[in-house]
């Protein structure tokens, strides 16, 4: 267990620097192992004192910060099921995770912000403070949800629809995944990591930090800002100073920044102490990977999903074959569909909110992906099962969700989204009769409000006819025939992708 592997690190090496942050008002920020044990118990006690309910669920929104981890822990260690909100999430998806998964507690640091968001929900708030930072704990009346035994976490997707779904984890189904990445990245107590995506997002909160504690190693956490990391935009020259200043060892990475990553590197950044980064999220060019091998920068590839805990496959030190997503970790069974659509068994999550009779535990997931194993144990991912495509941000993106927006409004009658392994997405658009592209660029702007950033249309071309039976870009039945429009529509999209990036 992670709590008394970080009781050990206490004893045998109270004075390792287990947590580095930084504060705008107290600067750098540091916690050994004997402080970061000691904070946990602490914190303990104030939930004991603060969180009456019989049975607590705590909802946590906060910037990577060291606070963010030890409420974390803490939740652990109180077996509380905790709710990591996205901070990229829409006010709407805030709301519905809340309310499906229960949470009857909610640790942030904006409590203006969310208690607008909650409306009559708060009956109460209080102050507590974790290491050196002052959080609000804002007390919710949200009708209990039945929860699956043993949930530590429920994890939400980057929202592949408005409601995205609430995925129930145990703590040992993260830790088994945590202890296979301590295995299979050679983590020890020299190494330095580097928090780069935000520590809701479970890749980095499992295989990134827990597995850190696990090794005894330093997790260095950063507010997203300092990193280079706005919402979807990167700003690179940060990321490269924050891997410097840290002397960051290792580092999870999504495609689009791995990309960016690359191309500072060629153009003269030197990071002499990385010696392992992860990218996943989606697919990466194996032009990029092998990019990278020219340099010596030492980037693998991964897969995983949610309803696994995280990583599922990774490439490693010890055996790497660009093009594939690694070997499956050794907790992990894989088999096909007559589809070969990849299932997967091992760190199983419990069930989802809501769905209480699903018994994962012992059965293989539907990854919703196409794929095989080669003859060397090497998984290997040819493309995505349904129309969900994945940004090179890592985010998921339903188009059906962003269209059906769209064609809510009257100026647009049909509409077709692009985004696949792209910093942003496009839209083909049909205009409704009469309507002026001024009044489509009005609605889309609209819409735009309403969703997430990584699901938001930046760019949109109008289609040349409506999309039809007769042109063969729409079913008998109404539904669009997606790779039939892209093809119609590759050349003029790729112009606007390559125009955005000079």
């Amino acid at each position: 267990m992670l709590i008394e592997a970080l009781q050990n690190h206490a004893a045998e090496r109270p004075m390792d620097i287990a947590l580095q942050g930084s504060e705008k008002v107290l600067g750098d920020i540091q916690l050994n192992y004997q402080q970061l044990f000691d904070a946990i118990s602490r914190l303990q006690t104030e939930f004991n004192q603060q969180i009456k309910n019989a049975a607590p669920v705590l909802a946590l929104a906060l910037d990577n910060h060291p606070a963010w981890m030890i409420v974390d822990l803490t939740a652990m260690a109180c077996h509380i099921p905790l709710v990591p909100l996205p901070l990229f999430f829409s006010n709407t998806q805030i709301l519905h995770a809340i309310t499906d998964a229960g949470a009857n507690c909610f640790i942030c640091d904006n409590p203006q912000h969310f208690s607008t968001i909650l409306g009559d929900c708060v009956t109460g708030q209080s102050t507590i403070i974790v290491a050196g930072k002052t959080l609000t704990l804002l007390h919710l009346n949200i009708p209990a949800k039945k929860l699956p035994n043993d949930t530590a976490k429920i994890t939400y997707t980057s929202g592949t629809t408005g409601e995205p779904k609430g995925v129930c984890l145990s703590t040992q189904a993260m830790l088994s995944v945590a202890n296979a990445i301590k295995t299979a990245t050679q983590l020890n107590p020299n190494d330095a990591h580097l928090c780069v995506l935000p520590l809701s997002t479970l890749l980095e909160n499992v295989a990134g930090v827990y597995a850190v504690l696990l090794a005894g190693a330093t997790a260095h956490i950063l507010p997203s800002a300092q990193v280079g990391l706005n919402g979807s935009s990167l700003n690179i020259q940060l990321l490269c100073k924050a891997l410097a200043e840290t002397k960051a060892s290792t580092a999870i990475l999504i495609p689009q920044l791995f990309s960016a990553l690359l191309f500072a590197c060629e153009t003269g950044v030197k990071l002499p102490h990385l010696r392992f980064v992860a990218v996943g999220g989606a697919h990466v060019s194996s032009s990029l990977l092998q990019r990278a091998v020219a340099l010596k920068l030492p980037v693998f590839e991964g897969y995983g999903l949610s309803e696994s805990a995280s990583v599922v496959a990774l490439n490693t030190l010890v055996a790497n074959k660009i093009g594939s997503v690694g070997k499956p970790l050794p907790h992990i069974e894989i088999a096909f569909s007559d589809e070969n659509e990849i299932l997967v068994k091992g760190a199983n999550l419990l069930g989802y909110t809501g769905d209480i009779a699903v018994d994962a535990i012992d059965t293989y997931i539907k990854t919703g992906d196409i794929g095989y194993l080669d003859a060397d144990g090497f998984l290997f991912i040819n493309g995505r099962k349904k129309n969900i495509f994945i940004t090179s941000f890592g985010r998921n993106v339903s188009p059906d969700w962003v269209e059906r927006e769209l064609t809510s409004c009257n100026e647009i009658l049909q509409a077709c989204l692009f985004g696949e392994a792209m910093p942003w997405n496009t839209a083909i658009i049909v205009p409704s009769e009469h309507a002026t592209f001024e009044q489509i660029e009005v609605a889309i702007s609209s819409i735009n409000a309403n969703l997430p950033d990584y699901a938001r249309v930046t760019e949109w071309l109008p289609a040349f006819a409506p999309f039809s039976v007769q042109n063969n870009q729409l079913t008998a039945n109404g539904r669009l025939k997606r790779d039939a429009i892209w093809q119609a529509y590759q050349q003029q999209i790729n112009v606007l992708y390559a125009l955005s990036t000079g």
